[in-house]
């Protein structure tokens, strides 16, 4: 079965060539182009897409809005990949609030963009721990950690913690066990249950909820070399 994309961008050639690249992929199916966020909502409710590769600034309505409202309606899981044009982009962060499940830069290589929409059709992320640490220190809001969402956090043992402080620090599984000491397979559990108990989607939710409750706070800890 093939995954049904629908790619959004208001730059014509920008839009048709990532259409192009993606045609050449028989296990992918572009179903709609959309040159606006308002076209890329009504694509997606009439094309029900598993994937929509999603621009931030276009007219009428941008990205971050239009991803917000096909998340909201959608009753059939789709998966929003971000497109952007600065690493890190400070709407990035917003986009990634707002649901989104990734992003790329629009100059990432052709063959890795039909590899991007498969790991996100699939249910997994795109954002690596050197992204995760750059602009989060950057663009993480500073303010006072929500205390509704802080109070979730008594639902986590103590490891929980520590494994949810370093996932939002940008550290991989690897680097996680590493540092506590334990098995690879050992993290890889503790982070599916800090999902499964906060009622996340994925890691980059855990980025955002660590943020947001005050587990974590941008600009806490060094980064980079």
């Amino acid at each position: 079965m093939s995954i049904r994309v629908v790619v959004a961008d208001d730059q014509a050639l920008v839009r048709r060539g990532f259409a192009m690249i993606l045609r050449v992929h028989p296990d992918i199916e572009v179903v709609a182009e959309a040159g606006t966020g308002v076209e890329a909502v009504d694509a997606a409710r009439l094309h029900r897409p598993d994937v929509i590769l999603m621009d931030i600034r276009m007219p009428e309505m941008d990205g971050l809005e239009a991803t917000s409202r096909i998340l909201q309606e959608a009753d059939w899981g789709p998966r929003v990949l971000i497109l952007t044009t600065f690493d890190p982009d400070e709407y990035v962060y917003k986009a990634l609030r707002s649901g989104a499940s990734a992003f790329v830069l629009k100059d990432i290589p052709p063959e890795q963009l039909a590899t991007a929409v498969r790991t996100v059709a699939e249910g997994g992320t795109l954002l690596a721990p050197s992204i995760t640490r750059r602009f989060i220190d950057r663009f993480a809001p500073r303010q006072v950690a929500n205390t509704a969402v802080a109070g979730r956090l008594e639902r986590l043992t103590g490891r929980e913690r520590e494994i949810m402080t370093a996932v939002a620090r940008g550290a991989s599984n690897a680097e996680i066990a590493e540092q506590l000491v334990i098995g690879a397979a050992t993290v890889k559990s503790h982070v599916s249950n800090i999902l499964t108990k906060l009622g996340l989607r994925d890691r980059i939710q855990i980025v955002i909820f660590a943020y947001e409750s005050g587990l974590v706070e941008a600009g806490d800890h060094d980064v980079g070399h």
